[in-house]
């Protein structure tokens, strides 16, 4: 082997040996005791728990609050209703008569009886029921008013000569008594 191809293989070697050297050596897996002293402190510092001052035990429960079950809306109505029907029941049964709440039906039929409609008039091919000078489309919602309560009752139908009015799911048709 000549001497220039033998520099050229050493000369790499003898300029990464120091760096070899270092790395070989490296730094210590275990620190010195004061530097961990510091850590361990840091750590028990850390995984200490603060005390938590104890809850009143009438506090109530942000999962099941007071009248979480309560009926609301619909609910509400229905179970009133079957107390009124309960106690109709109870007082026939004792023989005392109680005034009965009327059915939807008759309540509907009592309010629509109160309407007393003009005529009406076919607006953009659409028929309109005019009452008290005002005119209403079919699908218009209103507020009908007996014995100081206010029932919202549907317009759902007109014809030439009679309109139908809905209220809770019932139904009622009534002529419409044209002014001439």
């Amino acid at each position: 082997m000549n001497t220039r191809a033998l520099i050229v293989l050493i000369l790499p070697l003898v300029a990464v040996a120091p760096r070899l050297a270092l790395a070989a050596r490296g730094s210590p897996e275990v620190h010195p005791p004061q530097r961990r002293q510091a850590a361990v402190a840091s750590a028990e510092a850390l995984a200490q728990r603060a005390t938590i001052a104890k809850l009143p035990s009438d506090l109530p429960s942000p999962f099941a609050p007071p009248d979480f079950d309560k009926p609301e809306g619909a609910e509400l109505k229905a179970e009133m209703l079957a107390a009124q029907q309960r106690a109709a029941a109870a007082a026939k049964a004792k023989g005392t008569i109680t005034r009965a709440t009327p059915s939807d039906k008759d309540m509907l039929v009592r309010l629509a009886a109160q309407i007393m409609p003009t005529g009406t008039i076919d607006r953009n091919g659409a028929p309109h029921l005019m009452i008290a000078g005002k005119f209403f489309a079919v699908g218009t919602r209103f507020t009908a008013t007996y014995n100081n309560n206010d029932y919202e009752l549907e317009l759902v139908a007109i014809d030439r000569s009679t309109f139908t009015l809905r209220y809770r799911g019932e139904q009622t048709t009534r002529p419409i008594k044209t002014v001439r």
